[in-house]
This record gives C-alpha cells, sequence and structure tokens, in this order.
C-alpha cells in the first residue's frame, strides 16, 4: 500500500465511523500531513455536542469500532477532553477527541506505507466547506439532539 492507498483507507474509517452517529453531525476534512511513511488525515466536527452529550457520543463511537473488531487502546473520560484512541484490525491508529468549547476531532494515522503523493479527501465535508486557508472555526450547527444541555434519558429497566 501507498499513502495514497492510506489515505483513502483513513477516509474510508472515518466515513464508517460518522455514518454510525445518529442523528448525523456535520463536519469538515481539516488536514493530511505526512511522515517519512505514514499519513494522518484529520477532520473536525461542527455539530455542537453539549457536554451533557459527549458520553453519549464516545459511546456511540465506541461501540461501532468494537463492533468493527478495533482494539480500543485507551478511553480518557477526562470531564474537559475526552478522548478515544484505538488501532483496526489493519494496524490504523483512529481517536475522537474533544478539545477547545467542545469540539470534537477525529485523526486517522496508518501504518509505515511506501511514499506517494497524495490527494485530498474525496469528500471534503458533509456541510459548509473551509478554504485551504481558512481557519476552522468552533462547532457552529445545532443539533435539536447532541447540542440539547439535559442528559439522554436512559430507559428503565427491562421487565
Amino acid at each position: 500500500m501507498d499513502m495514497q492507498g492510506a489515505a483513502e483507507r483513513a477516509d474510508e474509517m472515518f466515513y464508517a465511523t460518522v455514518g454510525a452517529i445518529k442523528p448525523e453531525i456535520a463536519w469538515v476534512s481539516d488536514s493530511t500531513t505526512t511522515g517519512s511513511c505514514d499519513v494522518t488525515r484529520y477532520w473536525t466536527v461542527m455539530t455542537i455536542v453539549s457536554e451533557q452529550r459527549r458520553g453519549n457520543f464516545l459511546g456511540l463511537v465506541e461501540r461501532f469500532w468494537k463492533a468493527s473488531d478495533y482494539r480500543i487502546d485507551t478511553v480518557n473520560p477526562s470531564k474537559d477532553m475526552p478522548e478515544i484512541i484505538a488501532t483496526s484490525p489493519d494496524g490504523f491508529g483512529i481517536s475522537v477527541l474533544f478539545g477547545h468549547k467542545g469540539q470534537a476531532f477525529f485523526e486517522v494515522t496508518s501504518p509505515c506505507v511506501d511514499k506517494s503523493e497524495v490527494a485530498p479527501p474525496a469528500k471534503a465535508a458533509n456541510g459548509r466547506s473551509y478554504g485551504i486557508e481558512d481557519e476552522i472555526p468552533p462547532p457552529d450547527v445545532r443539533s435539536d439532539f447532541w447540542s440539547a444541555e439535559s442528559p439522554v434519558a436512559s430507559p428503565g429497566p427491562s421487565s
């Protein structure tokens, strides 16, 4: 596999992950970096995920990754910057982190691959796009579910 193939695999992993998040979230492609033999893709979530709903968001992602046979390497339950880091069966690292102003960030890093040119992702965003020189703002897309400032009501015990 070369760097372009690794970048495309990273994109597939991200698209599958966000595809499992319901209700849908808005996101934008952030950047791509290359090392001596690896590629890292970054995405920024533009949907406001309230502090009360971050656990639900992270739980959904973790369950999807486990169902996809990813190994969960680290779960940081920090109130301010919670994060989950996992590894796919084919050796790609994937993470989700909540950072400044509660913005979520995804990152996928390839294992060592053959050097090649790397094209931008085929999908730039599922919402508003930003130019290469534009700074991506804090999350600004409201969601009736993800932005709600109340915890998700848990179902009662089953009988």
